[in-house]
């Protein structure tokens, strides 16, 4: 199942390969050349449906857990300043993609969308501390009924070009439903409120609407 926004790359793509495929099988006489010439192709191809794979995602929607919103590497934990939106302390923990990873933003939690704004920026390398700040990005609350509000944002890396974001003001937001897509490396943080139970360790590999990033349930006990 392949994402609908690499439809058109996709299609695109095919053409391409297969006009370079019969190309070289009848224009190209010499043998190891046109073989690899055709199987650098249908390399170039299965690259290109792997990075808009879309797995199909089977959530049990809870209000305890914030779920991972994409699949990646978690790089960062800790107390930030959230400057845009709550203009106070919250824990920020955010997920580097790299381009093999699947790139579907998928929402952390159900509730109701508050606020989406994009800001055009800079593209400086996902992991760059600046990247949250100053790269090209959106900016999602959630407001949810244990969490309170809490926040996540796409943000562009030196490769991603293009952030699509599905997230509307006033609408409703489903746990691990689509939220959005980033082509190619990228990273998503998550602002979270400074009582959330953090499950989830530095350089841990989670999965979008799988792993879970937070709880409330041990503040309950």
């Amino acid at each position: 199942m392949f994402h609908k926004e690499g439809q058109k790359i996709i299609f695109i793509t095919f053409l391409l390969v297969a006009i370079i495929v019969l190309s070289a099988n009848y224009f190209i006489d010499i043998y190891w050349l046109k073989l690899l010439v055709q199987i650098s192709a249908l390399v170039f191809l299965i690259i290109v449906l792997q990075f808009f794979r879309n797995p199909k995602r089977n959530v049990i929607k809870t209000f305890d857990d914030i779920l991972a919103p994409v699949d990646g590497k978690v790089v960062v934990i800790e107390e930030v300043e959230e400057k845009e939106y709550f203009k106070g302390k919250r824990i920020q923990v955010s997920i580097f993609m790299s381009p093999i990873n699947v790139h579907v933003t998928r929402y952390p939690t159900s509730g109701q969308i508050v606020y989406s704004k994009y800001h055009p920026g800079k593209y400086l390398v996902a992991w760059h501390p600046k990247a949250s700040e100053e790269n090209e990005r959106t900016t999602i609350v959630i407001k949810t009924p244990k969490f309170g509000e809490i926040l996540y944002r796409q943000i562009a890396g030196a490769l991603a070009k293009r952030i699509v974001n599905y997230a509307k003001v006033g609408e409703s937001a489903h746990q691990g439903e689509d939220a959005g897509f980033i082509k190619f490396g990228s990273r998503v943080d998550l602002f979270l409120p400074l009582d959330a139970v953090i499950t989830v360790k530095l350089n841990q590999k989670v999965i979008g609407a799988k792993t879970c990033i937070a709880s409330i349930k041990q503040n309950e006990d």
